[in-house]
């Protein structure tokens, strides 16, 4: 029993690490570790605003309101991701290669890319909130009682990026414990901060729904500061100083190299889903969409803690093709997809056995209740496939090959599952339960083609 709590420790501590020397089941689990509970700390800002806003009076605009705004969000997640992707993919080279200052000038620059991008959106997002959530499918009233939720929540995209871009740093780095502490402090934040903004408590008058997204804001802000620290002051293996900002153009040109095909390989995805919600929204009404935000909410809180396990396949084959080694990277990536199989298994049991249970953390509407629960048990059919595919895009994407899954995507959400969406929901008469059957159909079917094209190798020649 030592000699676990002791391995534990070991990947918690975030001591460096030679991930190309280590045994590859130690290796995948000393960054898994880190990485799920990361990833299971940001599942938790939508759960905790979910749970307390699921309380207040106008509940169901207040639900919706927040799995709207999130499925919005969604774009700037997007962003972050593929910046971070792109941060991950050159950073693990570089350590790969042992050369640390390159992978902290690379870190710099993507920093840079990024806070440009990222500020115009939040801008625009800040000015249109209300039209957001009308477009969205939200009803007027509703999306006047929820626009100051929105409007804050998309002013703080910047923060948003730099929590996601930055922990990406760190996980390419192989120093996972840094980017899951950031998540933990900026939870803690936000749970201390939910009831006393959202309720009110001395002084603080109770600020509602404004208050969850006020809540949410300062707690990442927190993270923020806490992963600044690490990278700029502390004596990390990526340190960043102040000159490494100045723009160097062939290094910008191969970050948007890598980063422009990984966003839009999320921007695919994230706006199918966005199309998902819409249809459930305007086949359902109010209280179906409300259903489906809270099963996403509860699906997301299981499923980003198996993206982080995944995570370390990116980081794994990164760090290996930078030491080429071709074969240990190969088998780094089918050792992680065992694990994430194991644990994705168990979600599903979970979801079908305990999935009312869990329902009713969230809300006491009998109806939304009852979609929810229905939402999870088709979606958690297909589970397993999600498991492996979460893995092979991570995969893809630390090899720096990130064209591969921005067709796959392209391919599986947009020419499939919304189509098939639409006929199941709208044709066949389906509503809600259609879109629902369309996603575990869908995400199988990506598993397979990207299982088939990294088997092939291709992404064994990509430079970074």
């Amino acid at each position: 029993m030592s000699k676990y709590i002791n391995f534990i420790r070991k990947a918690l501590s975030g001591e460096e690490v030679d991930y190309t020397k280590a045994s590859i089941r130690s290796a995948v689990l000393l960054l898994a570790i880190p990485m799920m509970l990361e990833m299971a700390m940001e599942s938790v800002f939508a759960l905790v605003d979910l749970y307390f806003v699921g309380h207040l009076k106008e509940s169901g605009y207040a639900i919706q309101t927040v799995g709207l705004t999130e499925s919005v969000l969604s774009i700037m997640y997007s962003i972050a991701i593929g910046m971070s992707m792109a941060a991950t993919a050159l950073v693990a080279r570089r350590i790969g290669e042992k050369n640390p200052e390159q992978a902290s000038r690379s870190a710099a620059q993507v920093l840079l890319v990024s806070f440009a991008v990222t500020f115009i959106l939040s801008l625009f997002g800040v000015i249109y909130a209300e039209e957001i959530l009308i477009l969205m499918g939200s009803k007027p009233e509703a999306a006047a009682y929820g626009k100051d939720f929105t409007r804050i929540m998309m002013g703080s995209s910047v923060v948003i990026m730099l929590l996601f871009l930055i922990n990406g740093i760190f996980r390419g780095a192989g120093n996972a414990a840094i980017a899951m502490k950031s998540l933990w402090i900026a939870n803690i934040a936000n749970i201390i901060l939910c009831p006393v903004l959202i309720k009110g408590f001395g002084p603080i008058p109770a600020m509602g729904l404004t208050g969850a997204a006020l809540a949410t804001t300062i707690g990442r802000s927190i993270g923020v500061i806490y992963q600044l620290y690490h990278i700029l002051i502390a004596d990390t293996q990526v340190r960043i100083r102040l000159d490494y900002f100045k723009p160097k153009f062939d290094l910008i040109q191969s970050i948007i190299k890598i980063a422009t095909p990984g966003i839009f390989q999320f921007v695919i995805a994230s706006c199918s889903w966005i199309f998902l919600a819409q249809l459930v929204a305007t086949t359902g009404g109010e209280n179906a969409s409300a259903g489906y935000q809270t099963a996403l909410r509860l699906m997301m809180f299981f499923m980003l803690p198996a993206w982080g396990l995944s995570n370390a396949a990116s980081t794994l084959v990164g760090q290996n093709m930078g030491a080429n080694e071709m074969l240990r990277a190969e088998n780094s990536v089918m050792k992680t997809v065992k694990y994430n199989v194991i644990f994705m298994v168990a979600v599903s049991v979970i979801f079908f056995f305990l999935g009312d249970f869990l329902v009713g953390f969230f809300t006491n509407e009998p109806e939304i209740k009852n979609i929810a629960t229905n939402a999870l048990h088709i979606i958690a059919v297909g589970f397993i496939f999600y498991g492996i595919g979460m893995v092979m895009i991570n995969a893809f994407n630390g090899a720096g090959d990130t064209w591969t899954p921005t067709w796959v995507n392209l391919c599986g959400f947009w020419l499939f599952q919304i189509p098939l969406a639409y006929f199941l929901s709208k044709y066949l008469e389906m509503g809600p339960k259609g879109v629902f059957i369309s996603i575990p159909v869908a995400e199988t079917l990506i598993t397979i083609v990207a299982f088939i094209l990294f088997k092939k190798g291709k992404w064994k020649t990509v430079k970074v």
